[in-house]
């Protein structure tokens, strides 16, 4: 007989319950619903790299909007060739550094040359002339800086060899102008009105000129001899002057029969307020006068006298319109181009992938060339660029669509859709193409740095030329800098700098928006 199975005895006293006082229950697990873009937004925030170079494209296209509202008109399509090829300069940051100037090597004659001009600009009737040394202290005194370096053969100087910092704005020195009489009475008016002086004295053309006829010759106003060396008449004959800081020039102004300094000169003209009159302007204040500004270019000025900033502004903001109605219209037709195709597939997908082979396979750089060639004239150089760019720019993203659709329209979701009756456009758009976004946005913003590189290898090349006097291209401004930048370094530096933290930030910035728009990390991060 089988012996009973004896439950063992819990004794309650002998036992506790742990935690006794917490109540028992199912914990109710909370959760915010989240949309896909701001899924999205929080994961691009993650990306560092995305972030700064969102940042940075933001500024560049802020650059690119304030700049030319806060030029003033008249600068806007200003160009100014006695101030081409300029490096930056303000008056504000003068100081910093900020000072227009540029250093280079310069000999007795070149370096008495450019101490003249602060000389003269400090010009005084009562005494035309001072030492060499006191106009130092000019406010256009074009000298900023000076190094003296001797050269000597066995002991003794063979040769004295200078180096300075030259102000190039104030290096301009004096200029002849012509200008109609009553001009000449505004400027006389402006002059007393500002206690500055635009007018000066003209330079006697006799033995003692030096460049007359040329554009340099208003700044000869000292006397020199046939090789432009500075001299002193003594007993009727000219004595070279050797450079010193305590040389005093001997002037060579032209006079009326009375002595009196002769400030125009009649040059044509029949009545009182058409007669053309020759004057000797100094330039820097001739600006002043004519802009209601001193000469700041806080970027320089560009190969023709242009503001560089306001230039650098305008490029950006034509190349990146070109870029972005590029990557638009890009975007538009080759999700359609893509989506057809890889969704039907079979014949469709075949004869549209043969059109896209035929249309790839032409050459970009000729179908530039013929549209520049046939239709800029009739349309204009940036239509003709748009156009040249949307009649093969789209394969690519046709592909990556393409390539997209065949990967996912035989997913369980669509089959489903489908069994229940969703219509194939319902099915391509709603279903699919989200899951295509993450690679088409990125593909599309990618396009942007593409097209800012070859639309400016092409205006560097000469094929396309965008732009006008109140615009241009960043390639337009590499091409004019080309050929001049080892001397004038600002000219190439600038655009350079700009156009490759384009490129490098709208890499960066498509990278980051791949992964934010890839569904299969959606949640990954929480």
């Amino acid at each position: 007989m089988a012996k009973e199975k004896v439950q063992p005895q819990i004794v309650d006293d002998r036992f506790s319950f742990a935690n006794d006082k917490v109540e028992l229950h199912d914990q109710k697990l909370e959760t915010k619903s989240r949309g896909y873009f701001k899924d999205a937004f929080i994961r691009f925030t993650k990306n560092k790299a995305s972030v700064v170079a969102t940042i940075i494209i933001g500024i560049i296209i802020l650059f690119a909007v304030i700049v030319p509202l806060v030029t003033p008109a008249n600068v806007q399509s200003l160009m100014d060739p006695y101030y081409a090829k300029k490096g930056p300069r303000n008056t504000t940051f003068y100081a910093m550094g900020i000072n227009g100037t540029k250093v280079d090597t310069y000999t007795d004659r070149t370096l008495t040359y450019e101490y003249a001009k602060g000389i003269a600009a400090d010009f005084n009737e009562e005494k035309p002339v001072e030492v060499l040394e006191d106009s130092k202290k000019s406010y256009y005194q074009p000298v900023v800086n000076i190094e003296k370096t001797e050269q000597t053969m066995q002991g003794r100087t063979v040769s004295t060899i200078y180096t300075a910092a030259i102000d190039k704005y104030l290096s301009v020195g004096f200029k002849y102008i012509q200008i109609e009489q009553s001009k000449y009475q505004v400027i006389k008016d402006w002059e007393n009105e500002h206690n500055l002086k635009v007018l000066y004295p003209l330079v006697a053309e006799n033995q003692y000129s030096f460049g007359v006829g040329t554009d340099e010759a208003a700044n000869y106003w000292y006397k020199t001899n046939d090789k432009c060396d500075p001299v002193k008449i003594v007993e009727g004959e000219p004595v070279l002057m050797p450079f010193s800081e305590k040389m005093v020039l001997e002037e060579n102004y032209l006079r009326d029969s009375s002595g009196n300094f002769v400030f125009y000169k009649y040059t044509g003209g029949g009545s009182t307020e058409t007669a053309q009159y020759k004057v000797r302007v100094l330039y820097y204040n001739y600006y002043r006068f004519m802009y209601g500004r001193e000469p700041n270019y806080i970027f320089g000025t560009d190969s023709q006298g242009y503001s560089m900033i306001y230039r650098l502004a305008t490029g950006v903001r034509l190349s990146l319109i070109v870029a972005v109605l590029v990557s638009l219209v890009n975007f538009i037709i080759g999700a359609i181009y893509g989506a057809i195709e890889g969704y039907y597939g079979g014949t469709t997908d075949l004869v549209m992938e043969r059109i896209s082979d035929i249309l790839v396979e032409v050459p970009f750089v000729i179908v530039v060339t013929l549209f520049q060639l046939h239709f800029a004239a009739k349309v204009g150089s940036f239509v003709c660029l748009l156009f040249a760019y949307i009649s093969t720019g789209w394969i690519g993203t046709a592909s990556s669509v393409r390539t997209q659709f065949y990967r996912f329209k035989n997913q369980e979701y669509v089959l489903a859709a489908r069994t229940l009756g969703a219509s194939d456009r319902r099915i391509m758009w709603k279903h699919i193409f989200p899951n295509t976004l993450g690679t088409l946005i990125t593909s599309s913003v990618l396009v942007i740095p593409g097209v800012i590189f070859s639309e400016s290898m092409l205006s560097y090349l000469g094929i396309v030329k965008l732009g006008d006097a109140t615009s241009t291209s960043l390639g337009t401004l590499l091409s004019d800098a080309s050929q001049i930048w080892t001397s004038y370094p600002s000219l190439m530096i600038f655009p350079a700098i700009i156009i490759s933290l384009l490129m490098i930030c709208f890499n960066l910035f498509g990278n980051g928006l791949r992964d934010a728009f890839n569904p299969q990390l959606r949640g990954s991060d929480e």
